[in-house]
C-alpha cells in the first residue's frame, strides 16, 4: 500500500519521514518496514525469531525459527551471511505446516564469531531481511563470581522511601545512603519488552537472564504463533551458560515463590509464567539446575494429596531434589543448622511467597503468618547461599530477589514495601562484605521494572485535618518522624505521627487514609465484574485511573536505576537497555559460549 502526501503537507515531508523512521525503530523492524519517504509497506507475513536487531553472545545457544503465513513449508529459503542456513549452522532445518502457517526451524544453534549476521528469507514471493549482532568482549579484568540482586518493582522512589526510613534526613541532608547506592558505578536502565511499553517481571527478568527482548509473561523464549506454552524457541540463559562453559555453581534466592517470575526467568523456558508446577519440576533439569534454591513456594513441590499443594499430580519434587543430594530446610532453624559441608541446598519456607519483613519480624500475627512462624529473611538466605556457592573453585552466579517490594506496591502498601526494600539493601551489604575479601566478584543491583508511586510530601492529622487536606506539601511538609532507636535500620514504628504522603499514578478505585495497616489488605475488590474500593478500608475516596477490572496498582514504564561494583562494573554507565545486563555479566566473567566445561 502506497500513498502520496497531500500538497499542503509536502513542506513537512522531512518531519514526516522522521516520524516514520522512529516508528520503524520502535517496531524493531519486525513488523513494519519503510522502503522510501511517505511509503508504508504492508505488515510482513514473515516472522523471524530471534527478532531483528537481536544481540547474542558468541556461542550462546538459541532456537532459530521462521514462520510464514500463507506459504508452503518448502517455499521457505534462508541464507545467512551468503550461506544456506543449514550450512551456516551445520544443522538441517525441520519444516512443517501448522494450519496456514509454514515453519522452518533449527534448534540449539549459535553464531560462533563476533560480528554481524545478515539473514535473508524468501518465501512465497515475499522477502525479509533481519540482522543480528554477535559479541565477544574479553578485554575486561575477569570476575570469578557474579551476584545479581534484583529489587522487584524497586523504582527510584521506592529506594528513596527506604533511604528516608533506614537512614533518616537532617535539615535536608541524608544521614547516610543505602548500601546499593554506595556501589561505584550507576546506569539508567530501560525496561520495555518487544510487545509492550510496560513490562512484567517475567519478561524483564528474562532480559537480564538471556540478553533478549521478550513479551509479557514469557521467560527464556521468543514467542511463536502456537498456543503451546512450551514449544516457543528457546534462548540460553545465564545459569545454563555459566554451567555449560565454566562449570560454575549457581543459586536462586528470593522472598517470593521460587517458581515466581523473577527466579524462574533465570532458568526456565516457557511462554506462560503461570506454569509454575512445570517450572518447579523443570528446575531438576541438569542443564540449569541451581545448586542453591531458597524462597517460598512449597505448594508447587509437594504432591497434590498434601494440604496446601497446588500440584495436579502426586510428584514429590522435594524428594526428587533430596535424591540428588540436596539438603532440604523448611524453617529458619533448619536452614541455620544446615551442615557446613553441604554444597546443594533446597529451602522452601512458605506455601507461597514469604511473609514480608514487617509481618515476619515485627508484628508476627498468627493470622497473617498462617503457621509459618520460623521463616528466614533475605539476609539469612543470602549469607547461606554465598557460603555454599563459594566452595566451587570455578566461581558462582547468584541471583537474590527482594520480591515483595513489588507485591506490596501492587496493594498500595508502601510501608511494607519500604521495609522489604531495606531488607534487600542489607542483603547487598552481605554481598559487599564477601566481595571485599577478594577483588573477584561483580555485584549488580537493579530493579526489573518500576511502579508509579511517588512521595509528594508528608501526612499528619495533628491539627485535626484528614484525607487530602492532611497531605502537607512544600514548606508545610517538613520531615517525617520515623525513628530507629536501636540502629538496626528498621524504624520501630511504621506509622509515626508524621509519615510520608505517597501518591500512586496508576491505581484502582480506593479509599485512601495514608496510614499503615496492621494486616495486609487489598485496595480494591471485585463486585459484579468490576473493581470497587475495598469497603473495609476507611478514608477519602479516590477514583481509579486504570481499567475497572483491575484491583491492584500496576507497573509503570519508568526507567530504573542500576548500581554495580567489582570487575566489569565499568560496563554499566549512561542509559542502557535491560538486555545489556546479561552482556555485562558475560563480559565480566569472560564467558566463551563456544567452549564446554570438562
Amino acid at each position: 500500500m502506497k500513498f502520496q502526501l497531500p500538497k499542503k503537507f509536502r513542506k513537512n515531508a522531512l518531519s514526516m519521514c522522521t516520524v516514520l523512521t522512529v516508528l520503524g525503530c520502535m517496531t524493531g523492524g519486525n513488523a513494519i518496514g519503510f522502503a522510501a519517504p511517505y511509503a508504508i509497506q504492508q505488515i510482513s507475513p514473515i516472522t523471524v525469531l530471534p527478532i531483528d536487531n537481536a544481540k547474542l553472545a558468541a556461542g550462546q545457544k538459541f532456537d532459530f525459527l521462521i514462520e510464514v503465513k500463507g506459504a508452503k513449508s518448502n517455499d521457505i529459503q534462508v541464507t545467512i551471511n551468503g550461506k544456506s542456513a543449514d550450512q551456516y549452522f551445520g544443522k538441517s532445518a525441520v519444516t512443517a505446516m501448522n494450519g496456514t502457517m509454514a515453519t522452518y526451524r533449527i534448534d540449539q544453534v549459535s553464531a560462533k564469531e563476533a560480528g554481524n549476521v545478515d539473514i535473508v528469507v524468501n518465501a512465497n514471493g515475499n522477502k525479509r531481511i533481519v540482522n543480528y549482532t554477535i559479541v565477544a568482549d574479553k578485554s575486561v579484568k575477569k570476575a570469578k563470581n557474579v551476584i545479581l540482586l534484583i529489587g522487584d518493582g524497586m523504582s527510584l522512589q521506592a529506594r528513596e522511601m527506604a533511604r528516608i526510613l533506614a537512614k533518616g534526613i537532617t535539615e535536608g541532608k541524608y544521614n547516610d545512603v543505602l548500601q546499593m547506592e554506595k556501589l561505584s558505578n550507576m546506569a539508567v536502565v530501560t525496561t520495555s519488552g518487544y510487545d509492550s511499553l510496560v513490562t512484567d517481571s517475567a519478561n524483564s527478568a528474562s532480559a537480564y537472564a538471556t540478553g533478549q527482548k521478550g513479551v509479557v509473561n514469557a521467560m527464556g523464549t521468543y514467542t511463536d504463533s502456537t498456543k503451546d506454552p512450551f514449544d516457543d524457541p528457546k534462548v540460553e540463559n545465564i545459569v545454563e551458560l555459566v554451567k555449560r562453559t565454566r562449570g560454575m555453581a549457581t543459586g536462586l534466592v528470593t522472598t517470593a515463590n521460587i517458581t515466581d517470575a523473577t527466579p524462574a526467568a533465570m532458568v526456565a523456558h516457557t511462554r506462560k509464567r503461570s506454569e509454575q508446577n512445570f517450572i518447579a519440576q523443570d528446575m531438576l533439569d541438569p542443564s540449569h539446575r541451581p545448586d542453591v534454591i531458597m524462597g517460598g513456594g512449597s505448594r508447587q513441590f509437594l504432591p497434590m494429596s498434601t494440604p496446601g499443594s497446588k500440584r495436579k499430580d502426586e510428584t514429590n519434587v522435594i524428594n526428587e531434589f533430596k535424591d540428588l543430594g540436596y539438603q532440604f530446610s523448611g524453617t529458619k532453624s533448619e536452614l541455620l543448622a544446615t551442615p557446613a559441608k553441604s554444597d546443594k541446598l533446597l529451602g522452601l519456607y512458605q506455601l507461597d511467597n514469604l511473609n514480608v519483613y514487617i509481618d515476619r519480624e515485627m508484628l508476627k500475627s498468627p493470622k497473617v503468618l498462617g503457621g509459618f512462624n520460623d521463616q528466614p529473611g533475605l539476609v539469612d538466605m543470602t549469607k547461606k547461599a554465598i557460603n555454599t556457592l563459594s566452595k566451587n573453585k570455578n566461581g558462582f552466579f547468584l541471583m537474590v530477589e527482594g520480591a515483595c517490594i513489588d507485591k506490596q506496591l501492587h496493594t498500595m502498601d508502601w510501608q511494607r514495601a519500604a521495609y522489604d526494600n531495606i531488607e534487600l539493601d542489607k542483603a547487598v551489604g552481605v554481598a559487599r562484605e564477601f566481595a571485599k575479601q577478594k577483588d573477584d566478584t561483580l555485584i549488580i543491583v537493579v530493579a526489573d521494572h518500576s511502579h508509579g508511586a511517588s512521595i509528594t510530601g508528608t501526612y499528619h492529622e495533628k491539627d485535626g485535618k484528614t484525607g487530602r487536606e492532611a497531605v502537607r506539601t512544600y514548606a508545610n511538609a517538613g520531615f517525617p518522624t520515623f525513628e530507629d532507636k536501636d540502629g538496626d535500620g528498621y524504624p520501630e514504628n511504621p506509622d509515626p505521627d508524621v509519615t510520608l504522603a505517597v501518591q500512586y499514578a496508576n491505581h484502582p478505585d480506593v479509599n485512601m487514609d495514608y496510614k499503615f495497616k496492621q494486616e495486609p489488605i487489598s485496595p480494591a475488590i471485585m463486585a459484579d465484574g468490576k473493581a470497587i474500593a475495598n469497603p473495609n478500608l476507611k478514608g477519602q475516596f479516590q477514583e481509579g485511573n486504570i481499567p475497572a477490572d483491575d484491583t491492584s496498582e500496576v507497573h509503570s514504564a519508568d526507567d530504573v536505576i542500576l548500581n554495580a561494583e567489582g570487575p566489569g562494573a565499568d560496563y554499566f554507565k549512561g542509559v542502557m537497555d535491560n538486555t545489556e545486563v546479561f552482556f555485562g555479566m558475560v563480559r565480566a566473567l569472560g564467558l566463551d559460549g563456544n567452549k564446554n566445561s570438562k
